[in-house]
């Protein structure tokens, strides 16, 4: 977990290969559903080019259905789920259901200014459509209302750690590494 920018997607892909885990990357498979029509008429891409963020009804709608693909010993490495309350909620059931019972949470923390900085670089580079400056800020806005306050949620219900995400990208992952028990090699 951690805002946009944080290089929560970077660090969960590294954690992931390191580990073989199952990288389930949320934004990623809500893109490869862009089609996807809810009852209202809504398709999930249509909401995404908006810059905001699919309902929890709509996420929850969605999400079990892809968790059932994977085989269930595959470890799993959530990114940019959950990020809201309901989310989380089903998330820790869901794991707890299937035996699962020691999640982590690695929780990479960015100033709000560095978020920006490193969200008009990759808006520079990407140019992803969801990637202008106002829904940059549109989401950081979500992220601060919906997503900071299940972090208590998480401490509650995992294992949570705390890692800083402003030094490099290796510097980040030696320290996750680390905090984990992991050899970086």
């Amino acid at each position: 977990m951690g805002p946009q920018g944080s290089g929560k997607g970077t660090q969960a892909k590294l954690l992931a290969e390191k580990l073989g885990f199952f990288h389930w990357e949320m934004g990623g498979i809500l893109r490869g559903m862009k089609e996807y029509r809810f009852a209202n008429g809504e398709t999930v891409g249509g909401i995404m080019d908006k810059g905001v963020y699919l309902s929890d009804p709509q996420i929850l709608e969605i999400i079990p259905s892809r968790l059932a693909q994977i085989p269930p010993d595959q470890g799993i490495i959530f990114d940019a789920i959950p990020r809201r309350m309901g989310q989380a909620q089903f998330l820790i059931k869901w794991l707890n259901d299937r035996g699962k019972k020691n999640p982590v949470t690695i929780f990479i923390n960015l100033s709000r200014e560095d978020s920006l900085k490193r969200l008009r670089l990759r808006a520079e580079i990407e140019k992803r459509a969801d990637d202008t400056l106002e829904g940059i800020e549109l989401r950081l806005k979500q992220y601060e209302e919906a997503t900071l306050p299940i972090l208590d949620y998480m401490r509650a219900h995992t294992k949570f750690i705390e890692i800083d995400g402003s030094p490099s990208v290796g510097e980040v992952t030696r320290e996750i590494f680390g905090v984990l028990g992991i050899e970086n090699t």
